[in-house]
């Protein structure tokens, strides 16, 4: 794949994740507002019913104290006129005259304010008024003025009746310049205050804890619930009990501790949707983006390794064809010194040919459990020598030196003494190869509790933090530019992880660049 097209693909998948996200936090950020608007709105109505109800409750009172007076007086109310209004109209067509009239009667029971307040010393008087309603027709040709006493209309209509409105005015005026008079824990009870609040609150669906408190002129009265606290973001407030005057000395507040979380807990269900399926996208990215590296690097890995395999194939392959060139030689064949030198470069070729094969073959059999690993009781330092054994000749060639610390006491471990050789010959010769002066290696054991621990520290070119992470990934080696001169195909410490975990025992590695590098094993011991 592309390097830009990987890169542009990458930064496009992760905007389109972004966007996603921040869509969400949006949409979410959004929604509670609106939850928080319609909630405001509901309030505000459960206020405006409860003050409506507040100011009716106490009319009511004054209202069923007054009509019990009334009834209990037995005696009819003295009349007076108290207003009279009247209208003309003559059809000059059909020579029809209609005259209405209109008479509003005051009825006074002698009732004063002070009936309901001894403390009053006013003496307004309560009054009701009844309308009288009169409509008269005459069919003859007559003049208004020439209607006399005697004559009687041709049709005549008569209505008599309360007038709700003028007596609902005279009684509202009346009761409210008393009940003001009164303190506010004599108008309303907290009993009643709460049920009404509750009551309206449930029917509007607003299902969370409340407190509540009446302020006086911006005090706090005793009309209010034991956990009232004014917070200025969840408490609403509304006049209530206004005088004659438009004057609202009470405000009614109410406020609600878990806000909050009430509106939040409408939003929980699609929110939690919502999270799943973000993290799902959000894994199902990771997931992608990584395998997508992971394919790129494989694929980086796996060119390095042909490159490398070819490079390797290279020299003995060509070695092997100028042998067998030499040996077709008509001057070289009765040389039966020269051919046995010949034929051994050529068997030592293959042989090394046919070990990097063998390596390959190998680790791909550990990968599919097709490798046979046999483990017996041996003495771990007897393993290390025989690797020891193994390389001492490439050691001699490089003027190297390994050199022992044993002080472990305990060395019997459950093991197979043929790979668990070429395990220590894998990581030797890497500290040989990756070294590059003469070769100087040292080899320390011993026992940490149930264990023996086995550290080869050499003191070649070491490697990075990055590489260390990576060293035993199969094919992975780590980059020396264009120049073959450490050979190699990545499998020999993949193929050493997979044989120690085989074992149920840890490898680590510690390592600075230019200063060499140490590889720990922990190897379990036999109890």
């Amino acid at each position: 794949m592309n390097k830009l097209f990987f890169r542009l693909l990458v930064i496009l998948m992760s905007l389109s994740l972004i966007g996603i996200i921040l869509v969400q936090v949006y949409w979410f950020d959004k929604s509670f507002e609106n939850n928080e608007e319609q909630f405001k709105f509901h309030v505000k109505q459960v206020l405006g019913n409860v003050a409506e109800k507040l100011q009716k409750n106490e009319a009511y009172t004054y209202y069923e104290k007054y009509n019990n007076v009334i009834d209990s007086t037995g005696k009819a109310p003295d009349k007076s006129d108290f207003l009279e209004f009247g209208y003309y109209q003559r059809d000059s067509r059909t020579n029809e005259t209609i005259i209405y009239s209109n008479s509003i009667i005051s009825e006074d029971y002698g009732i004063t304010s002070s009936f309901f307040d001894k403390k009053i010393d006013s003496l307004r008087e309560i009054k009701n008024y009844t309308a009288k309603r009169k409509t008269e027709i005459y069919t003859d040709d007559i003049d208004n003025t020439s209607i006399k006493q005697s004559q009687s209309p041709d049709i005549k209509i008569e209505k008599e009746g309360r007038t709700e409105l003028l007596d609902n005015a005279q009684f509202e005026i009346f009761y409210k310049d008393i009940a003001a008079l009164r303190p506010i824990q004599e108008r309303v009870k907290n009993e009643m205050l709460q049920k009404l609040l509750s009551d309206e609150l449930n029917q509007y669906g607003v299902k969370t804890p409340f407190e509540y408190n009446i302020y006086s002129n911006g005090l706090a009265t005793k009309i209010k619930s034991e956990r009232f606290r004014y917070e200025k973001a969840s408490t609403y407030s509304i006049p209530v009990f206004i005088d004659n005057d438009g004057n609202n000395k009470y405000q009614l507040l109410i406020t609600f501790p878990q806000k909050k979380k009430f509106l939040f807990s409408e939003l929980i269900g699609i929110c939690i949707l919502s999270i799943v399926f973000t993290l799902i996208i959000i894994i199902a990215y990771s997931s992608a983006l990584n395998q997508l590296i992971k394919q790129r690097q494989i694929s980086e890995i796996k060119t390095d390794f042909i490159n490398n395999m070819t490079h390797e194939f290279k020299t003995p392959i060509a070695t092997i064809n100028l042998a067998l060139d030499a040996i077709k030689n008509p001057k070289v064949i009765e040389d039966k010194e020269k051919i046995y030198r010949y034929l051994q470069m050529i068997r030592d070729e293959n042989k090394r040919m046919h070990a990097q094969v063998e390596n390959v073959l190998r680790i791909s059999k550990l990968e599919k459990r097709e490798l046979e690993i046999n483990k017996e009781s041996n003495d771990i330092h007897s393993i290390i020598e025989d690797a020891i054994d193994h390389v001492n000749l490439i050691i001699d060639d490089r003027n190297g030196s390994i050199t022992t610390h044993f002080d472990a006491t305990r060395t019997t471990v459950l093991l197979n003494d043929v790979h668990f050789t070429n395990v220590f010959v894998n990581i030797l010769d890497n500290a040989i190869k990756y070294s590059p002066d003469n070769p100087v290696i040292d080899i320390y054991t011993e026992n940490v509790k149930e264990f023996v621990i086995v550290k080869i520290k050499d003191q070649g070119a070491g490697m990075t933090k990055a590489a260390q992470k990576r060293i035993f990934e199969k094919f992975y080696r780590e980059h020396t530019g264009d120049l073959h001169n450490v050979k190699g195909h990545g499998l020999g410490l993949a193929y050493v992880k997979r044989i120690l975990d085989d074992h149920n025992c840890q490898i680590f590695v510690e390592s600075e660049k230019g200063k060499g590098s140490t590889f720990i094993i922990k190897v379990p011991l036999i109890n």
